[in-house]
C-alpha cells in the first residue's frame, strides 16, 4: 500500500515532465510571442537535446507499460522491478539542457478562466512540495513538478497560470533541482502571466541572472523592470541597489 501511495501521483495523469510536445508551439507562433527554438545549426544543440527529450519520454512510456503489464499479470517480482526502475527514472537528475527546446511556455498566455480540474491540481502539487526527507523528498518535488506542469499543459488559460509557474520556479530554484536559468525563465512567466505588481518575481529573476547565471545585462534589464513596476519599496530599494553597483550608478 505504501509503494502505491508513493507511486500514484508519479503514474497519474499526463504526467507531463518537459518531454512532450509544448501546448503552446501553436500560439507561440500565431502570436509571435516567446522563446522559439534557436535554429538547428553548425555547432546547435538542438537536435541532440530534442533526441534526449525524445529518448527519455520514450523510456518513462515503456516502464509505465512494463508496470502496467505486470500488474495485471498479479507478477509481484516484476512488478516491483518496474516500480523501482520508474521511480529511479523519477529520481534522476535531468538537466534543462536548452529551455528554447524544452519546456517553457511563452509569456503571451493568458489567465482568463477559474477552471476546477486546474484548482485541484495546483492544490495536489501543493501537498507534495518541500515535503519529506531524503529521497522521500525529492520524489515528492517530483511529484509537485509533474502536477504543477499539468495546469500549463492541459489548461493554459487557468488563473492559476502565474502562481503555478511561481511554484515551478521556486521548484527549480530549491535543492532538489538547482536549475537557475529554467527558475529564472519561469519567474519570468509567472510576473508575465500576472500583469501586475504584487509579486517578487522579477525581482527573484533578476537575482538569479545576476548571481547565478552571470547574466549580466539580463540582470540590469530586469532590475530596472522591478525600480519601474514594482510597488514593495524594499524590493525597490534592493533592485536600484544593485543596479547601482553593476553600473556605476548610471541609471
Amino acid at each position: 500500500m505504501y509503494r502505491t501511495l508513493l507511486l500514484a501521483p508519479l503514474l497519474a495523469g499526463l504526467a507531463y515532465s518537459g518531454t512532450a510536445a509544448d501546448p503552446a508551439d501553436k500560439d507561440k507562433k500565431e502570436k509571435g510571442g516567446g522563446d522559439l527554438p534557436a535554429a538547428a545549426g553548425p555547432g546547435s544543440d538542438v537536435e541532440a537535446v530534442e533526441r534526449a527529450l525524445a529518448a527519455r519520454k520514450e523510456y518513462e512510456a515503456s516502464l509505465r507499460k512494463l508496470r502496467e503489464h505486470y500488474e495485471k499479470a498479479g507478477d509481484k517480482q516484476r512488478l516491483k522491478w518496474s516500480e523501482d526502475e520508474l521511480m529511479g527514472f523519477h529520481l534522476l537528475f535531468k538537466p534543462s539542457y536548452n529551455l528554447d527546446v524544452q519546456d517553457v511556455p511563452p509569456p503571451g498566455l493568458e489567465a482568463k478562466s477559474n477552471n476546477r480540474e486546474a484548482n485541484d491540481l495546483f492544490r495536489e502539487a501543493m501537498k507534495y512540495k518541500e515535503k519529506g526527507f531524503g529521497s522521500d523528498y525529492v520524489l515528492n518535488q517530483r511529484r509537485a513538478e509533474l502536477l504543477l506542469r499539468e495546469v500549463l499543459e492541459k489548461y493554459p488559460s487557468s488563473d492559476k497560470i502565474a502562481d503555478v509557474a511561481y511554484q515551478l520556479a521556486d521548484l527549480y530554484e530549491g535543492r532538489a533541482y538547482k536549475q537557475y536559468d529554467r527558475a529564472a525563465r519561469y519567474y519570468e512567466r509567472s510576473f508575465q502571466w500576472m500583469k501586475g505588481s504584487r509579486t517578487d518575481a522579477r525581482l527573484k529573476a533578476a537575482v538569479l541572472y545576476d548571481r547565478q547565471l552571470n547574466e549580466r545585462s539580463k540582470a540590469i534589464e530586469l532590475y530596472r523592470s522591478v525600480v519601474e513596476h514594482d510597488t514593495d519599496q524594499e524590493r525597490i530599494k534592493q533592485a536600484e541597489k544593485r543596479l547601482a553597483e553593476l553600473t556605476g550608478g548610471k541609471k
